[in-house]
């Protein structure tokens, strides 16, 4: 009897912070006036085209040196609506790998949401929800963020669950804002508890732009309390990073995963290396900034780049 001929798949999972992709038409009920023609910024149709062809000029080769392929789900952080992800799957570098995309308006008063692409090649969807978070201002009032983000579908017949989140930022103070972050984690725990309840030994990817290091309480919470690993804890260093606040690198972007992603069962999908994905044509090059992402705006100044985060990804493997 021959021998059954086997090949290996691969897949990768990618999480991106575009940094404020906003369309350039005032929408009248969230902050983003500082994103229209009229505005200091002067953000403009072509300057948003030429941002969408950047991020897909990068979203396209992330993973690629491994895979030969874009990535197949790619989580995504600060995007403004439906539209501004359509525009992006259809820009001449995406347009022929048969994107989808999954989008929720949030309260966010920016007007700044998560989202998430897949690949309908090879990523069947079966259900998307998403969860808001609840948060209070000194005088008690309600505080709106981004939502977290659920899709779960089937990857190689094989179903997963990821989690895309963006949780409160540091803008009032490492301390003075911790505590938004832990209440993010304990809602992205919540949504893993009741996926366990539902389902034995689910597979479960949490990605998203944390606003914390791994070492921090909020993503160390995730990991125990959630009982996720995190293959970006070792990736960061003094000079590398997703994001650089002040001459400092922070690891805020990564994705971590349930423990049954290491099994070694042929058939089942398998956690292979993990990266962040920051190419030399994603920094700048020049000055005291050179090597640090090349970002779209530096304050009001037009930089025309792609991000100030760099995207991070991990790459799964299966036997067919």
């Amino acid at each position: 009897m021959e021998k059954e001929n086997k090949s290996e798949q691969h897949y990768t999972v990618a999480f991106y912070n575009v940094e404020n992709l906003f369309d350039f038409v005032d929408n009248g009920l969230t902050h983003d006036n500082d994103f229209l023609p009229s505005s200091v910024k002067r953000w403009t149709k072509n300057r948003y085209n030429r941002k969408l062809n950047k991020l897909a000029e990068a979203i396209s080769k992330i993973g690629s040196n491994n895979t030969h392929k874009p990535p197949t789900l790619i989580g995504i952080a600060e995007a403004e609506n439906k539209k501004v992800l359509q525009d992006l799957i259809d820009t001449n570098k995406l347009k022929n790998f048969n994107y989808d995309i999954v989008h929720y308006d949030s309260q966010d008063e920016r007007g700044i949401d998560v989202g998430f692409i897949y690949n309908k090649d090879e990523f069947e969807l079966e259900y998307s929800k998403p969860y808001s978070v609840y948060l209070e201002k000194e005088n008690g009032e309600q505080d709106y963020t981004r939502d977290i983000l659920l899709v779960s579908g089937r990857l190689n017949g094989e179903l997963i669950h990821c989690i895309i989140n963006h949780w409160p930022s540091r803008r009032d103070g490492l301390e003075e804002s911790s505590l938004n972050r832990l209440a993010a984690a304990e809602s992205t725990i919540e949504i893993i508890e009741a996926i366990k309840i539902k389902e034995d030994n689910p597979k479960i990817i949490v990605m998203g732009d944390f606003n914390d290091n791994p070492n921090n309480e909020s993503v160390k919470l995730l990991t125990i309390k959630g009982q996720l690993f995190n293959p970006m804890k070792t990736l960061g260093s003094y000079s590398r990073g997703t994001q650089n606040h002040k001459f400092k690198w922070n690891v805020f972007d990564q994705i971590l995963f349930t423990t049954n992603f290491f099994e070694t069962d042929d058939l089942a999908l398998k956690f292979e290396d993990a990266d962040i994905f920051d190419e030399k044509f994603l920094t700048q090059f020049h000055g005291k900034y050179k090597g640090q992402p090349f970002r779209t705006y530096s304050g009001k100044k037009y930089k025309g780049g792609f991000s100030d985060h760099f995207p991070v990804y991990i790459r799964l493997s299966v036997m067919n």
